[in-house]
């Protein structure tokens, strides 16, 4: 394919966006004086309340005296705690997800022969359109597989001989598809990049229908299928964490932005994997990976406190790390005293680690989350409670279970479109508005100038366009 020539120089480039800032900066005063709830966060840093859900409640504090008061952190799917659906399943021995998945859009636990008749169903759903590989996975490969991933998602669209209608029918059988096909697309796309990108072998498996969405994606990643129980169920229980949180974070939130304006199923759940990838939300466990490794390279034994405070330290001051100056995986919008899908994880990640010989990793990670909150208040002078969150123990299990860091985010996606499909369907049957904030305009009143009037600032530009496109 012909390389895209930038018309315009880096230098003039670098004048532009100078321009450019320039002209859309805002005081923070203004957004005092109009109070503007950036981030829909009110001023005590909780979400401004936009809606009302039967599917999800996200618990980390309570309010008295108009202050917010820490507790121990509560995740409930359709009012069931989460805690007790995956001590349950893990009780018996069997997978969850698919479960977890049916209370997620349908409402309901389901009864044993509902859930057998729903596996069956996701798994008959998983195989692609035909050509679909070769038209849409193979080609235009991309270096991230979330991009790859909305992509296909979008192509999905013109493989639908029904794609608009909304109703619940309709949608109904969209979101199952999706929910089936995700380990599928994310595991081929990967493939592919393996070879057009890393230059190393790629292979496509088949379908198997005995499988459900976590032995699936082991299955599909590796070259010889094979996975051991205990591998599975691990990744089973990341899954059920990751499926639903409400429907204030950021991509769920997407999805019923799109959902409401009447859109199709494709375009909702595309912007929502737009959504998850950002670092800020989704894209977090791979960066807490990376934090990681600054810390192995820097620090000579990971398990020792001492040494482990010094590096938080220096990446609190911007002195190591990546720069930013956070500490990834931990702290949360809601959560204060505990996450608890990072409760759950952290009990699943230590046991792991002991049978994988890497309990001195494990050490580290613990470290992290221990001693964060006493540093940033030495630091920063920041004393409010902070808890690690599920991101700071996600990654390394996915790295434990030998899943490559380019599937981390997308098999967040895998797991989180169960919950994004069960907002869809509430907000298509009670939203009833399409959601519309409100901006203030606060741009200075200017007469409009005739073009022929405009020449000092004609040529005030000349820098900026490109010499050989100049009249």
């Amino acid at each position: 394919m012909q390389d895209y020539i930038n018309p315009i120089a880096e230098k003039d480039l670098s004048s532009l966006c100078e321009r450019l800032e320039k002209k859309n900066h805002i005081d923070n005063d203004f957004f005092w004086k109009y109070g503007v709830k950036r981030g829909l966060r009110n001023a005590d840093g909780t979400g401004v309340m936009a809606g009302l859900t039967r599917i999800c409640s996200v618990d980390g504090y309570y309010m008295e005296d108009g202050e917010r008061v820490p507790k121990e952190g509560v995740l409930k799917f359709r009012g069931i705690n989460i805690n007790d659906i995956i001590d349950s399943c893990r009780k018996e021995d069997r997978f969850g997800f698919e479960e977890l998945t049916h209370l997620l859009v349908f409402g309901t636990l389901p009864t044993s022969g509902q859930l057998e008749a729903f596996r069956s169903i996701l798994a008959e759903c998983r195989d692609l359109p035909d050509t679909f590989i070769e038209d849409e996975i193979m080609k235009n490969v991309s270096a991230d597989i979330m991009n790859k991933l909305s992509m296909c998602i979008l192509s999905m669209y013109s493989y639908d001989k029904n794609p608009d209608e909304i109703s619940l029918q309709n949608v109904l059988r969209q979101c199952i598809q999706l929910i089936a096909q995700m380990p599928v697309l994310i595991s081929y796309s990967y493939q592919v990049k393996r070879r057009k990108i890393y230059g190393k072998s790629m292979y496509f498996h088949p379908n198997n229908k005995n499988y459900g969405t976590a032995e699936t994606i082991l299955r599909f990643i590796r070259s010889d299928k094979s996975f051991t129980h205990e591998e599975a169920m691990l990744l089973d229980t990341c899954l059920m964490l990751h499926a639903e949180h409400g429907g204030g974070n950021n991509s769920t939130f997407a999805t019923r932005v799109l959902t409401s304006s009447g859109t199709d199923t494709y375009s909702a759940i595309s912007a929502a994997i737009g959504s998850l990838k950002g670092p800020r939300h989704g894209g977090a466990n791979a960066k807490v990976c990376q934090m990681l490794r600054f810390m192995q390279e820097s620090v000579s034994d990971i398990t020792d406190e001492g040494q482990v405070a010094d590096f938080l330290k220096k990446v609190i001051n911007r002195q190591a790390g990546d720069g930013s100056g956070l500490i990834y995986g931990m702290g949360h919008a809601v959560y204060t005293v505990s996450d608890p899908r990072a409760v759950v994880l952290k009990r699943e990640a230590e046991k792991f680690s002991r049978l994988c010989g890497r309990e001195d990793e494990f050490k580290s990670i613990a470290l992290v989350e221990r001693l964060t909150p006493e540093i940033f208040k030495q630091e920063k002078g920041i004393g409010k409670r902070m808890c690690a969150n599920v991101d700071l123990y996600s990654g390394f299990v996915y790295n434990m279970l030998g899943i490559p860091e380019d599937l981390f985010t997308p098999i967040f996606a895998a797991a989180r479109i169960a919950g994004w499909s069960a907002h869809r369907i509430e907000e298509l049957l009670t939203g009833g508005r399409i959601i519309r904030p409100a901006y203030k305009n606060i741009a200075v009143p200017k007469e409009y100038i005739p073009l022929d009037e405009r020449i000092e600032n004609y040529r005030s530009m000349q820098q900026y366009i490109p010499s050989d496109e100049r009249f």
